[in-house]
């Protein structure tokens, strides 16, 4: 651990909120090359367990994106920061009603990314992802040009930097959403959330999480990588010492 893990509440006091990309996945070198080693979802379930199901992954992807790396239904999973929920595996995703993106600022953006080789688009329900990890020297030439977009409607939508991405959505809906919408429910209800992401837009979650009496642990501060994320969730999983409401120590 880069620094130590704050002392946890019990398993029948948490609710584990996780970030997907850089947390319990190895950043990739664009976002549908990530890889998901074939341990993470039995400890992911078994901590699941641990603590009366309030376990939930909380993402800028799309449900359905999460789900095909994960397994359909399997999570409570709250994506494109909050835009869409669904509180419990198999539930049907509740969905915000929120701005539709102009279709010719769609049309901008991928224009954007023709006009430079190595940045891509990754569009979503309400707005879209412009990455730039592998043209890094595009960053600011791909922000310069959201910027007189953003301002045709700057009430309705937001612009937010992301890790070697600009990601365009709408205003007011970021991981403290998700966060207040998850607790809202049963099995989180009642609990304290333990947030866990790597990102400026994972921030919000964190900062709301410890609003709610939890935890806000972030990568690299707490853990050097999503690799030791996953140790640390293993770890968790593993037998809770003679059945009792503790962590392994």
């Amino acid at each position: 651990m880069t620094s130590p893990v704050p002392c946890l509440p019990p398993p029948s006091r948490a609710a584990f909120l996780l970030d997907f990309d850089g947390t319990l996945v190895d950043i990739a070198a664009s976002p549908d090359l990530v890889v998901v080693p074939p341990d993470l979802c039995p400890a992911l379930d078994r901590l699941r367990a641990h603590c009366g199901g309030a376990l939930a992954i909380v993402t800028g992807r799309p449900i359905a994106q999460v789900d095909a790396y994960l397994g359909a239904g399997r999570y409570a999973i709250a994506g494109e920061h909050g835009t869409a929920v669904r509180h419990a595996p198999g539930e049907p995703a509740h969905l915000r009603e929120l701005p539709l993106t102009p279709p010719h600022w769609i049309a901008a953006a991928k224009a954007m990314v023709d006009r430079y080789p190595g940045t891509s688009y990754e569009p979503k329900r309400h707005g879209f992802v412009l990455h730039y990890r592998a043209a890094p020297e595009a960053g600011r030439a791909l922000y310069a040009a959201l910027e007189p977009l953003l301002a045709e409607q700057p009430e309705l939508f937001q612009l937010m930097g992301a890790k070697m991405a600009w990601e365009l959505r709408p205003a007011g809906v970021d991981k403290a959403t998700a966060v207040r919408d998850l607790m809202s429910r049963p099995p989180f209800t009642g609990r304290l959330p333990i947030f866990v992401g790597d990102d400026v837009t994972d921030e919000d979650g964190m900062r709301e999480a410890r609003a709610l009496g939890g935890l806000g642990l972030r990568v690299p501060d707490v853990f050097a990588d999503a690799a030791e994320v996953r140790r640390w969730i293993a770890f968790l999983a593993g037998p809770l010492p003679g059945g009792q409401d503790s962590w392994p120590v």
